[in-house]
Protein backbone atom coordinates (compact mmCIF):
# COMPACT_ATOMS: atom_id res chain seq x y z
CA UNK A 1 0.00 0.00 0.00
CA UNK A 2 2.43 2.59 1.29
CA UNK A 3 4.69 1.73 -1.97
CA UNK A 4 2.02 1.69 -4.08
CA UNK A 5 1.79 5.22 -3.13
CA UNK A 6 4.98 6.59 -2.98
CA UNK A 7 5.22 5.69 -6.76
CA UNK A 8 2.19 7.47 -7.67
CA UNK A 9 3.02 10.56 -5.63
CA UNK A 10 7.09 10.27 -6.74
CA UNK A 11 6.41 11.60 -10.83
CA UNK A 12 4.30 14.08 -9.65
CA UNK A 13 6.79 15.32 -6.57
CA UNK A 14 9.23 15.36 -9.71
CA UNK A 15 7.28 17.56 -11.93
CA UNK A 16 6.36 20.00 -8.94
CA UNK A 17 10.50 20.09 -8.67
CA UNK A 18 10.65 20.38 -12.04
CA UNK A 19 8.03 23.71 -12.57
CA UNK A 20 9.46 25.36 -9.45
CA UNK A 21 13.09 25.38 -10.90
CA UNK A 22 11.75 26.94 -14.14
CA UNK A 23 9.38 29.33 -12.37
CA UNK A 24 12.82 30.30 -10.06
CA UNK A 25 14.39 31.20 -13.07
CA UNK A 26 11.78 33.04 -15.02
CA UNK A 27 11.38 35.15 -11.90
CA UNK A 28 15.53 35.68 -12.05
CA UNK A 29 14.66 36.49 -15.47
CA UNK A 30 11.88 39.08 -14.04
CA UNK A 31 14.07 40.40 -11.83
CA UNK A 32 17.00 41.07 -14.25
CA UNK A 33 14.10 43.32 -16.68
CA UNK A 34 13.11 45.05 -13.57
CA UNK A 35 16.81 46.31 -12.83
CA UNK A 36 16.83 46.96 -16.59
CA UNK A 37 14.41 49.10 -16.53
CA UNK A 38 15.91 51.17 -13.88
CA UNK A 39 19.38 51.44 -15.49
CA UNK A 40 17.63 53.03 -18.34
CA UNK A 41 15.68 55.35 -15.97
CA UNK A 42 19.14 56.38 -15.01
CA UNK A 43 20.67 57.00 -18.34
CA UNK A 44 17.79 59.42 -19.38
CA UNK A 45 18.17 61.00 -15.45
CA UNK A 46 14.46 60.10 -14.73
CA UNK A 47 14.23 60.78 -10.55
CA UNK A 48 10.68 60.43 -10.50
CA UNK A 49 8.95 57.35 -8.40
CA UNK A 50 9.82 53.21 -8.25
CA UNK A 51 6.03 53.12 -7.05
CA UNK A 52 3.88 53.05 -9.72
CA UNK A 53 0.70 52.38 -8.63
CA UNK A 54 -1.26 52.23 -12.21
CA UNK A 55 1.61 50.17 -13.96
CA UNK A 56 1.14 47.65 -11.11
CA UNK A 57 -2.97 47.56 -11.05
CA UNK A 58 -2.32 47.30 -15.00
CA UNK A 59 0.20 44.34 -14.96
CA UNK A 60 -2.00 42.51 -12.39
CA UNK A 61 -5.39 42.57 -14.19
CA UNK A 62 -3.55 41.90 -17.44
CA UNK A 63 -2.41 38.59 -15.73
CA UNK A 64 -6.35 37.48 -14.43
CA UNK A 65 -8.18 38.24 -17.31
CA UNK A 66 -5.55 35.80 -18.83
CA UNK A 67 -5.91 33.26 -16.17
CA UNK A 68 -7.54 30.06 -16.97
CA UNK A 69 -7.59 28.43 -13.28
CA UNK A 70 -7.07 26.72 -11.47
CA UNK A 71 -5.19 29.58 -9.30
CA UNK A 72 -7.70 31.90 -8.42
CA UNK A 73 -8.17 35.85 -9.27
CA UNK A 74 -6.99 36.42 -5.43
CA UNK A 75 -4.26 34.48 -5.76
CA UNK A 76 -3.24 35.88 -8.99
CA UNK A 77 -3.14 39.49 -6.62
CA UNK A 78 -1.36 37.88 -3.81
CA UNK A 79 2.04 36.38 -5.67
CA UNK A 80 1.94 38.69 -8.04
CA UNK A 81 1.65 41.68 -5.71
CA UNK A 82 5.04 40.20 -3.85
CA UNK A 83 6.49 39.42 -7.64
CA UNK A 84 6.39 42.94 -7.99
CA UNK A 85 7.19 44.40 -4.73
CA UNK A 86 10.43 42.01 -4.35
CA UNK A 87 11.25 43.31 -8.18
CA UNK A 88 10.57 47.07 -7.23
CA UNK A 89 12.77 46.72 -4.25
CA UNK A 90 15.91 45.30 -5.89
CA UNK A 91 15.56 49.36 -7.78
CA UNK A 92 14.92 50.89 -4.28
CA UNK A 93 12.90 49.81 -1.21
CA UNK A 94 9.61 51.41 -0.66
CA UNK A 95 8.95 52.59 3.13
CA UNK A 96 5.56 51.91 4.08
CA UNK A 97 4.19 53.77 7.22
CA UNK A 98 1.19 52.46 8.75
CA UNK A 99 -0.81 52.03 11.95
CA UNK A 100 1.27 49.67 14.39
CA UNK A 101 2.39 48.16 16.46
CA UNK A 102 3.21 44.70 14.56
CA UNK A 103 -0.05 42.25 14.13
CA UNK A 104 -2.26 45.36 12.88
CA UNK A 105 -4.67 45.39 10.59
CA UNK A 106 -3.23 48.40 9.12
CA UNK A 107 0.01 46.35 8.82
CA UNK A 108 -2.10 43.61 7.08
CA UNK A 109 -3.73 46.23 4.48
CA UNK A 110 -0.11 47.86 3.84
CA UNK A 111 1.58 44.46 2.91
CA UNK A 112 -1.66 43.02 1.01
CA UNK A 113 -1.17 45.92 -1.08
CA UNK A 114 2.60 46.87 -1.27
CA UNK A 115 4.35 43.41 -1.10
CA UNK A 116 6.42 42.16 1.39
CA UNK A 117 9.70 43.69 0.05
CA UNK A 118 8.89 47.07 2.18
CA UNK A 119 10.82 49.03 4.62
CA UNK A 120 8.05 49.26 8.05
CA UNK A 121 7.01 52.40 9.94
CA UNK A 122 5.36 51.72 12.45
CA UNK A 123 3.13 54.36 13.76
CA UNK A 124 1.59 55.44 17.05
CA UNK A 125 -1.47 57.38 15.55
CA UNK A 126 -2.82 58.19 12.10
CA UNK A 127 -1.73 61.91 12.31
CA UNK A 128 1.99 60.73 12.81
CA UNK A 129 1.45 57.87 9.54
CA UNK A 130 0.58 61.05 7.75
CA UNK A 131 3.64 63.40 9.07
CA UNK A 132 5.67 60.37 8.42
CA UNK A 133 4.74 60.55 4.82
CA UNK A 134 4.74 64.17 4.34
CA UNK A 135 8.38 65.08 6.37
CA UNK A 136 9.77 62.40 3.98
CA UNK A 137 10.48 59.56 6.77
CA UNK A 138 7.78 57.20 5.29
CA UNK A 139 7.52 57.31 0.82
CA UNK A 140 3.34 56.03 1.44
CA UNK A 141 1.16 55.57 3.98
CA UNK A 142 -1.77 53.33 4.28
CA UNK A 143 -4.78 54.46 6.70
CA UNK A 144 -8.36 52.82 7.17
CA UNK A 145 -11.31 55.50 6.11
CA UNK A 146 -14.19 52.99 6.37
CA UNK A 147 -15.65 49.95 7.94
CA UNK A 148 -18.40 48.45 6.79
CA UNK A 149 -20.03 48.19 10.06
CA UNK A 150 -18.95 51.02 11.49
CA UNK A 151 -18.88 53.59 8.62
CA UNK A 152 -16.23 56.15 8.64
CA UNK A 153 -12.83 56.40 10.29
CA UNK A 154 -13.06 60.29 11.16
CA UNK A 155 -9.80 60.78 12.13
CA UNK A 156 -8.86 60.10 8.64
CA UNK A 157 -11.35 62.16 6.62
CA UNK A 158 -10.10 65.15 9.06
CA UNK A 159 -6.50 64.36 7.98
CA UNK A 160 -7.18 64.07 4.19
CA UNK A 161 -8.81 67.68 4.04
CA UNK A 162 -5.41 69.19 5.60
CA UNK A 163 -2.74 67.24 3.94
CA UNK A 164 -1.20 67.86 1.15
CA UNK A 165 -0.43 64.22 0.21
CA UNK A 166 -2.85 62.09 -2.52
CA UNK A 167 -4.34 59.30 -2.60
CA UNK A 168 -2.49 56.53 -4.77
CA UNK A 169 -4.77 53.61 -4.06
CA UNK A 170 -7.18 51.72 -1.75
CA UNK A 171 -7.19 47.95 -0.19
CA UNK A 172 -10.57 46.29 0.94
CA UNK A 173 -9.72 43.61 3.53
CA UNK A 174 -11.91 41.08 5.48
CA UNK A 175 -11.82 41.99 9.49
CA UNK A 176 -11.84 38.70 11.28
CA UNK A 177 -11.77 39.94 15.11
CA UNK A 178 -10.54 37.25 17.61
CA UNK A 179 -10.47 37.29 21.49
CA UNK A 180 -7.10 36.25 22.88
CA UNK A 181 -4.75 36.52 26.06
CA UNK A 182 -1.57 34.57 27.36
CA UNK A 183 -3.64 31.17 28.73
CA UNK A 184 -6.02 30.72 25.99
CA UNK A 185 -8.99 31.28 28.65
CA UNK A 186 -10.48 34.51 30.77
CA UNK A 187 -9.12 32.95 33.54
CA UNK A 188 -8.13 36.31 35.47
CA UNK A 189 -8.91 38.71 33.13
CA UNK A 190 -10.63 41.89 33.93
CA UNK A 191 -10.67 43.82 30.94
CA UNK A 192 -10.43 43.80 27.37
CA UNK A 193 -8.46 46.20 24.99
CA UNK A 194 -9.04 46.99 21.13
CA UNK A 195 -8.54 49.86 19.39
CA UNK A 196 -12.18 51.87 19.76
CA UNK A 197 -13.42 50.40 16.09
CA UNK A 198 -12.82 46.89 17.08
CA UNK A 199 -14.52 47.24 20.03
CA UNK A 200 -17.86 48.72 18.40
CA UNK A 201 -17.58 45.90 15.56
CA UNK A 202 -17.77 42.94 18.68
CA UNK A 203 -20.00 44.58 20.98
CA UNK A 204 -22.89 42.09 20.84
CA UNK A 205 -21.09 39.78 21.34
CA UNK A 206 -18.76 41.25 24.50
CA UNK A 207 -22.38 41.80 25.78
CA UNK A 208 -23.59 38.62 25.58
CA UNK A 209 -20.38 36.96 26.43
CA UNK A 210 -18.25 38.78 28.59
CA UNK A 211 -20.86 41.47 30.43
CA UNK A 212 -18.54 41.95 33.62
CA UNK A 213 -15.12 42.44 31.85
CA UNK A 214 -14.29 46.37 31.63
CA UNK A 215 -13.17 47.46 27.70
CA UNK A 216 -10.68 49.86 27.01
CA UNK A 217 -9.75 51.65 23.95
CA UNK A 218 -6.14 51.24 22.81
CA UNK A 219 -4.40 52.90 20.19
CA UNK A 220 -4.62 49.95 18.18
CA UNK A 221 -5.29 46.20 18.00
CA UNK A 222 -1.58 45.05 17.27
CA UNK A 223 -0.32 47.27 20.90
CA UNK A 224 -3.66 45.77 22.70
CA UNK A 225 -2.01 42.50 21.59
CA UNK A 226 1.08 43.49 23.00
CA UNK A 227 -0.09 44.85 26.09
CA UNK A 228 -1.56 41.51 26.65
CA UNK A 229 0.96 39.65 26.20
CA UNK A 230 2.85 41.47 29.29
CA UNK A 231 -0.47 41.26 31.46
CA UNK A 232 -2.12 38.39 32.12
CA UNK A 233 -5.33 40.64 33.46
CA UNK A 234 -5.99 41.87 29.66
CA UNK A 235 -7.78 40.31 27.15
CA UNK A 236 -7.45 41.81 23.40
CA UNK A 237 -9.32 41.94 20.17
CA UNK A 238 -6.96 41.49 17.32
CA UNK A 239 -6.33 39.70 14.33
CA UNK A 240 -4.53 36.38 13.78
CA UNK A 241 -1.64 37.53 12.63
CA UNK A 242 -1.43 39.78 15.65
CA UNK A 243 -1.38 36.38 18.11
CA UNK A 244 1.21 34.94 16.21
CA UNK A 245 3.45 38.15 17.00
CA UNK A 246 2.87 38.61 20.20
CA UNK A 247 2.80 34.59 21.45
CA UNK A 248 -1.35 34.63 22.17
CA UNK A 249 -3.43 32.17 22.56
CA UNK A 250 -7.14 32.58 20.92
CA UNK A 251 -10.08 32.23 23.22
CA UNK A 252 -12.36 32.77 20.84
CA UNK A 253 -12.47 33.79 16.93
CA UNK A 254 -14.55 35.64 14.73
CA UNK A 255 -16.23 37.44 17.22
CA UNK A 256 -17.07 40.44 14.78
CA UNK A 257 -20.91 41.47 14.86
CA UNK A 258 -21.15 41.27 11.16
CA UNK A 259 -19.59 38.20 9.60
CA UNK A 260 -19.21 40.29 6.71
CA UNK A 261 -17.24 42.61 8.03
CA UNK A 262 -14.61 44.58 6.01
CA UNK A 263 -12.52 47.75 6.27
CA UNK A 264 -11.35 50.00 3.62
CA UNK A 265 -7.72 51.56 3.60
CA UNK A 266 -6.22 54.07 1.61
CA UNK A 267 -2.64 54.54 0.29
CA UNK A 268 -1.33 58.05 0.29
CA UNK A 269 1.57 59.52 -0.90
CA UNK A 270 3.32 62.32 -2.81
CA UNK A 271 2.64 60.50 -6.24
CA UNK A 272 0.34 61.66 -9.06
CA UNK A 273 -0.92 58.20 -10.25
CA UNK A 274 -1.39 57.69 -14.11
CA UNK A 275 -4.97 55.90 -15.77
CA UNK A 276 -4.62 52.37 -14.85
CA UNK A 277 -7.76 52.08 -17.33
CA UNK A 278 -10.61 51.52 -13.91
CA UNK A 279 -9.79 53.85 -11.77
CA UNK A 280 -11.63 55.72 -8.60
CA UNK A 281 -11.07 59.94 -8.33
CA UNK A 282 -11.61 60.91 -4.46
CA UNK A 283 -12.43 64.73 -3.42
CA UNK A 284 -13.61 66.78 -1.07
CA UNK A 285 -16.86 69.57 -1.80
CA UNK A 286 -18.42 71.96 0.73
CA UNK A 287 -21.40 74.15 -0.87
CA UNK A 288 -23.09 77.42 0.36
CA UNK A 289 -25.48 77.59 2.57
CA UNK A 290 -28.44 77.74 0.56
CA UNK A 291 -31.62 75.74 -0.22
CA UNK A 292 -30.84 73.21 -2.57
CA UNK A 293 -27.31 73.22 -2.77
CA UNK A 294 -26.68 69.78 -2.35
CA UNK A 295 -28.93 69.20 -5.31
CA UNK A 296 -26.60 71.77 -7.49
CA UNK A 297 -23.68 69.95 -6.03
CA UNK A 298 -24.53 66.58 -7.95
CA UNK A 299 -25.92 67.86 -11.10
CA UNK A 300 -22.82 68.11 -12.46
CA UNK A 301 -22.30 64.12 -12.25
CA UNK A 302 -25.38 63.36 -13.93
CA UNK A 303 -24.54 66.15 -16.36
CA UNK A 304 -21.13 64.38 -17.77
CA UNK A 305 -22.44 60.84 -16.82
CA UNK A 306 -20.08 60.14 -14.41
CA UNK A 307 -21.04 57.35 -11.39
CA UNK A 308 -20.78 58.54 -7.59
CA UNK A 309 -19.91 55.35 -5.50
CA UNK A 310 -19.72 57.17 -2.16
CA UNK A 311 -20.98 59.98 -0.35
CA UNK A 312 -19.45 60.85 3.25
CA UNK A 313 -20.56 63.99 4.96
CA UNK A 314 -18.12 65.71 8.10
CA UNK A 315 -19.01 68.37 9.99
CA UNK A 316 -16.74 71.38 8.85
CA UNK A 317 -16.65 72.24 13.28
CA UNK A 318 -17.42 76.39 12.26
CA UNK A 319 -20.24 76.44 14.74
CA UNK A 320 -22.69 76.88 11.45
CA UNK A 321 -24.04 73.85 10.73
CA UNK A 322 -21.79 73.48 7.69
CA UNK A 323 -19.90 70.38 6.17
CA UNK A 324 -17.71 69.06 4.17
CA UNK A 325 -18.32 65.93 1.60
CA UNK A 326 -16.43 63.27 0.64
CA UNK A 327 -17.14 61.99 -2.78
CA UNK A 328 -15.71 58.90 -5.02
CA UNK A 329 -16.30 59.28 -8.32
CA UNK A 330 -15.46 56.33 -10.91
CA UNK A 331 -13.15 57.76 -13.25
CA UNK A 332 -9.62 59.37 -13.53
CA UNK A 333 -9.01 63.04 -13.53
CA UNK A 334 -7.79 62.81 -16.55
CA UNK A 335 -10.73 61.17 -18.35
CA UNK A 336 -12.75 64.20 -20.32
CA UNK A 337 -15.70 63.44 -18.28
CA UNK A 338 -14.20 63.03 -14.93
CA UNK A 339 -12.41 66.25 -15.91
CA UNK A 340 -15.21 68.33 -17.21
CA UNK A 341 -17.09 67.27 -13.98
CA UNK A 342 -14.81 68.60 -11.51
CA UNK A 343 -14.32 72.16 -13.48
CA UNK A 344 -17.78 71.84 -13.25
CA UNK A 345 -17.90 71.58 -9.52
CA UNK A 346 -15.34 73.71 -8.39
CA UNK A 347 -16.99 76.88 -10.60
CA UNK A 348 -20.23 76.25 -7.78
CA UNK A 349 -18.95 74.44 -4.77
CA UNK A 350 -17.18 77.07 -1.60
CA UNK A 351 -15.23 74.45 -1.11
CA UNK A 352 -13.21 72.01 -3.76
CA UNK A 353 -10.26 69.78 -3.24
CA UNK A 354 -9.23 66.43 -4.95
CA UNK A 355 -7.54 64.02 -3.03
CA UNK A 356 -6.00 61.97 -6.10
CA UNK A 357 -6.80 59.46 -8.54
CA UNK A 358 -6.21 56.02 -8.10
CA UNK A 359 -6.73 52.13 -9.41
CA UNK A 360 -10.06 50.49 -8.41
CA UNK A 361 -9.41 47.18 -6.40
Amino acid sequence: MADSLQSRLLPLRQQIDTLDEQILGLLNQRAKAAQAVGDIKLDFDLDGPVLKPEREAMVIRRLQSLNQGPFTAQAIDAVWTQIISTCRGLESVLTVAYLGPQGSFSEQAALEHFGHAVTRVRCDSFDEVFRAVEAGQADVGMVPVENSTEGAVNRTLDLLLNSPLKVLGERSIKIHHNLMTQSGTLDGVTRIMAHPQALAQCQAWLTQHCPKLMRDAASSNGEAARIASQDPTVAAIAGATAAQAWDLQVVASGIQDDPQNRTRFLAVGAIETLPSGRDKTSIILAVPNRAGAVYDMLAPLAANKVSMTRLESRPARTGQWEYYFYVDLQGHLNEPAVAQTLADLKKQVAFFKVLGSYPSQ
